[in-house]
This record gives structure tokens, sequence and C-alpha cells, in this order.
């Protein structure tokens, strides 16, 4: 598929990434969408919670949400997408991965940016205990990197998942590591290891025997999380195995899913290998937008409602 000349344009002071980055992150509020917690018990005995908002006339249309890197339901581009979603006629259910919903989860293991097993717990949930006939998926950094994993694992995907959209994707892990690295990202990364450091603190209170205090001070950089504890916690060699295996990149081949990849050029966060320009000029169905502006889930827009909650809904629109 050619890759989709994006229409985007911001105000002036938003066409810095940082600017947007920040911005959007920090000072955006939403008001007007109303979210009701339901907690999902996963197989393993560990659990997520997830925070539902409905459109106002019963519909059959549902978005997933799926928040990224220390992220969570109440965050202003989940509420700002499920607030478009809803008032478009689709109900939205924001997933809060392990741990991200203000309590720490029962097991040693955590959320990561491969875990599609909780994914899958959530759209099982949902189909055996709703009656949606149209499903959809968006997914913002970590969790786009996440959606376009799952499906395009080995599995069947459930005749309901129609479409995904993705959002300021690290469709490669480790291209996307070497850039939070770089002096330009070190606010950003000094901020992530902030918050990931509190938890693994929380982590080490209910395992003590898993988590020394040479550990956490091992952690020096976001690699060095990924080392002590993301590789250790899920199965992965180190770090590198982790971002090999769980990069998105190499699974976009095999979706067959309508999907649209949204990545700004100005992503401080994303390396070049983050850009699938190549697979999406091979597959039909891979939609890659690369706005010159935007940011990481950045894309103000006039009116409080951001550019990429509008292409979303332009994007599945036009599917039908």
């Amino acid at each position: 598929m050619p890759l989709v000349t994006s229409e985007y344009r911001p105000p002036y002071f938003f066409r810095n990434g940082h600017f947007s980055t920040i911005y959007s992150g920090v000072m955006r509020k939403i008001s007007g969408v109303a979210q009701q917690r339901e907690r999902l018990e996963l197989p393993d005995g560990d659990f997520m919670d997830l925070d539902w908002s409905f459109t106002a006339k019963t519909t059959k249309k549902l978005v997933i949400l799926i928040h990224g890197l220390e992220g969570n339901g109440q965050r202003a581009y989940i509420t700002g997408s499920a607030h478009m979603f809803n008032t478009n006629g689709f109900d939205a259910c924001a997933v809060n991965l392990r741990s991200c919903s203000g309590e720490v989860n029962r097991l040693y293991r955590s959320y990561h940016s491969g875990a599609t097993e909780d994914l899958k717990s959530v759209l099982d949930h949902i189909l055996n205990t709703k009656s949606y006939t149209e499903i959809y998926l968006k997914g913002f950094s970590l969790g786009g990197n996440l959606t376009l994993k799952f499906l395009g694992e080995n599995r069947t995907i459930p005749d309901q998942v129609k479409a995904a959209i993705a959002v300021s994707v690290p469709c490669s892990l480790h291209s996307s590591l070497k850039q939070l690295l770089l002096p330009k990202n070190k606010l950003y990364a000094i901020r992530f290891k902030k918050n990931l450091l509190a938890k693994l603190r929380a982590k080490q209170a209910l395992f003590p025997e898993k988590i020394s205090d040479s550990d956490i001070k091992a952690v020096v950089t976001l690699q060095d999380f990924d080392d002590v504890y993301t590789s250790r916690a899920h199965g992965f060699k180190n770090a590198l195995d982790y971002y090999a295996q769980c990069s998105a990149l190499q699974f976009l081949p095999r979706i067959q899913l309508p999907i649209l990849i949204l990545n700004a050029k100005n992503d401080s966060f994303l390396g070049p290998e983050c850009y699938p320009v190549k697979e999406a000029e091979k597959q039909a169905n891979l939609f890659l937008e690369m706005p010159k502006y935007g940011g990481h889930v950045g894309f103000f827009d006039t009116g409080n409602t951001y550019y990429n909650e509008k292409r979303a809904i332009k994007f599945l629109n036009g599917l039908r």
C-alpha cells in the first residue's frame, strides 16, 4: 500500500516535537468521560482493571484502548480517544496493564511490550460476557507495539475484531531504546526510570528473595531495568533478547486485518527502524502515515480533539 499522505498541520508551537509531547502528556485535560471500572481476574491468578465508557445509545461496536509505558486508563490520550469513540457510536474499554491501575499486581511478573497473553485475556473476557459484533483495537506507544504483535502472532483472530490503529509505535524496541538513551531524551528517560524504580521497590517488598538492593542500584538506564527485571520476570535472556522477541516489526507481514500506524517524523522516541516503510509498501492492509509533526503521542489539534482521534474515526469509516 502506498504510504498515506498526512493532512496533519498543527499550530506553530506544536510543530516542535518536544513541546507537543510534553504539553499533551502533562497539560491536556479531558472532561465528559464517565468511566466504570471492572476487575478482570486473569488465568494465572493475577488481575487487570478495565475502565469502561459508553456511547449514548446501545451499540454493537467497541474499541479496546491500550496505554503506553507507565500509562493508565486515565491518561488524556486514552480518555480523549474514549470520548471521540463514545461520541461516534462506540463503547470504549480502556485497559490498565498489570500494576498500572494504582495497585501493584499480585505476581512477580508485570506488563511489558510483548505480553500479548494479557490482551488475549481481555478480548476473551469481552467475547464471553458481551455481545459486540465489531471490535477495534487502538494502542499507544508500548500499547501499539503490543497490539501489532498480538495481531501478527500465530493465532486465530476472532471474527469480531475488524481493524486496529497504532499510534507512536516503537516497532523496533531496541531502536527506540537507543533513542531514549540519547541526551535529547534525558528528561523523559529520568521520569520513566523514576516511575519504574518505584514499582520495582514495591515489587521487592512482595518478593525480597527475587529482587535485591544491589539489583535496584544496578538500574542506571532503562536498558538496565530491562536487564535486571523485565527479562528475568518474563522469561527472556536479557534486555536485548526481550527487544528482539517482542518488537512488532517482525510480526507486521503476518497481520491480515486493516491497520493504521501513525508515527510522527519528529517523534524523539522513535529510531529509523520504527518506521516500517518497506512493510507498508508491500502490504495492502498496512496503512503507514508519517506526519512531519506530532511528537510522541502528541498530535495536538483544535477544540481539544487530537488529530490521532479524528484520524482513527476517519480510518474506520473508510473501511465500510
